[in-house]
C-alpha cells in the first residue's frame, strides 16, 4: 500500500513538472530571470512524504561568457511527520564573477529522531523529540585569481522549544541551544553548472569559529571532480571527498552527521553523529531515453571520535541508483529520484532538484 501511494505521488509530480516545461523552452532562453514554480511533492527518510511549493530561479543578468548562471530557491513544505519547513537558499555570481555570494535561511517546526552520539548506536536507542529551528549561513567571497574565491561567512543557529515527546533514554546533550560564529572560506570552483555539473572541479576549505555554551570550531574540506565522455559528452563520472571535523565540545546539532540527501544517501540524517566524518562518494550518470537519464552511485564513510580509535565499526557503506528527469534543457535543471541502501537495513528514497553533488 505504501509503495502504491509513493508511485501515485511520483506520477503526480512528474505530470506537474512536465506541465511546467513550457516555462523553460528555447523561446525563453534569453530571459535574465527564469522562474519555475512547481508543487513540491517528494520523499526522504527524515520527512517521509512531503507536500508544498517551490520556486526555482535561474539568474542570468549579465548574459556573457565570463559569468556563470546563478540560482536561488524558495521552498515551503509540510511533511507526513507533521514537520513545517520554510527555506530560502542562493548561489549568486556578480558580473565577471568578481564576487560570489551564497547562503541559506531556514525555519522549521521539526519532530525528529535522535540516536545518541557515536558510530555504534542501536535502533533501540532511538527517541523522538520536537524543536523549532532557525538557521542562517551567509557568505561573501571575492575572486582573487584563476577562479579562486576567498571571503568570510556568518552563521547563526537556534534550536529552541526543544522537548522530548516520549519517556525514554535521557541524553544530557539533547537540549535547546543556540550558536553564533564567523568563518573563512577558500574555494576554487571550475564547475560548468552549479546545480548539475558535468565537467570541472570544486575545491573548498572552510573554517568556522563558533560560540554556544563554550567555544568550538569546525573545519571542512570538500573536493569534487567531474568528467564527461562519450560521443556527445553526456556520460558523466562524478567523485567527491568530503571531510568535516569538530574541535572542542559542540552542541549535538553541530556535530558531524552521516546521512541525508547531500552527503551519504541511504542513511537517516543524524542516524550517526560524532566529532569527525570522512566520506568518499562516486556516481556515474548516463543518458537513457528522451529527457530521462540513469545514475548509479556508492561510497564509503567513516564517522569517528578520533583517528586513533578508528575501526571497522566506524565504517559505513552506501549504494544506490536513480533516474533524472531533465526539466530545463537550456539550464540543465533536473528532477532527481534516488534510492539508496546502507549498513544494517538502512534505506533512503529521495526526490529533489539538482544533483546530490
Amino acid at each position: 500500500m505504501k509503495m502504491v501511494i509513493m508511485t501515485n505521488k511520483v506520477l503526480i509530480l512528474l505530470t506537474l513538472v512536465i506541465a511546467n516545461i513550457s516555462f523553460s523552452q528555447d523561446s525563453l532562453s534569453q530571459r535574465k530571470v527564469k522562474v519555475m514554480p512547481v508543487p513540491a511533492i517528494g520523499f526522504s527518510p527524515e520527512t517521509k512524504f512531503y507536500l508544498g511549493a517551490v520556486a526555482l530561479f535561474t539568474l542570468d543578468f549579465y548574459q556573457n561568457n565570463t559569468t556563470r548562471k546563478s540560482n536561488a530557491k524558495i521552498e515551503f513544505n509540510y511533511t507526513w511527520r507533521k514537520q513545517v519547513i520554510a527555506e530560502c537558499d542562493w548561489n549568486y555570481f556578480l558580473k565577471d564573477e568578481k564576487w560570489f555570494t551564497n547562503g541559506i535561511v531556514h525555519y522549521s517546526l521539526y519532530p525528529d529522531y535522535y540516536f545518541g552520539i557515536g558510530s555504534n548506536t542501536q535502533e533501540s536507542d532511538q527517541i523522538t523529540f520536537e524543536s523549532k529551528r532557525f538557521k542562517s549561513d551567509i557568505g561573501l567571497m571575492k575572486k582573487v585569481k584563476n577562479n579562486w574565491f576567498v571571503g568570510p561567512n556568518i552563521r547563526y543557529t537556534n534550536y529552541y522549544a526543544l522537548r522530548l515527546t516520549q519517556d525514554s533514554i535521557k541524553y544530557d546533550e539533547l537540549s535547546s541551544n543556540q550558536s553564533f560564529g564567523i568563518g573563512f572560506t577558500i574555494t576554487n570552483d571550475r564547475r560548468n553548472n552549479l546545480l548539475t555539473p558535468t565537467s570541472g572541479h570544486l575545491i573548498k576549505l572552510s573554517n568556522q569559529h563558533l560560540v554556544a555554551n563554550n567555544y568550538y570550531s569546525q573545519l571542512a574540506i570538500d573536493g569534487r571532480i567531474y568528467r564527461s565522455f562519450g560521443k556527445h559528452e553526456n556520460h558523466v563520472f562524478a567523485n567527491r571527498i568530503y571531510s568535516t571535523h569538530v574541535i572542542n565540545k559542540a552542541p549535538f546539532y553541530d556535530l558531524a552527521l552521516i546521512g541525508g540527501d547531500k552527503v551519504t544517501r541511504g542513511y537517516f540524517l543524524g542516524r550517526f553523529r560524532d566529532q569527525n566524518l570522512t566520506t568518499f562518494q562516486t556516481e556515474y550518470r548516463t543518458p537513457f531515453l528522451w529527457r530521462i537519464s540513469l545514475a548509479a552511485f556508492g561510497g564509503v564513510s567513516a564517522i569517528y571520535t578520533d583517528i586513533q580509535n578508528l575501526s571497522n565499526n566506524n565504517i559505513k557503506i552506501n549504494l544506490g541508483g536513480g533516474l533524472r528527469f531533465l526539466v530545463d534543457k537550456n539550464d540543465r535543471t533536473s528532477l532527481r529520484f534516488d534510492y539508496a541502501v546502507g549498513n544494517n537495513g538502512q534505506t533512503g528514497f529521495y526526490v529533489s532538484f539538482g544533483e546530490s553533488f
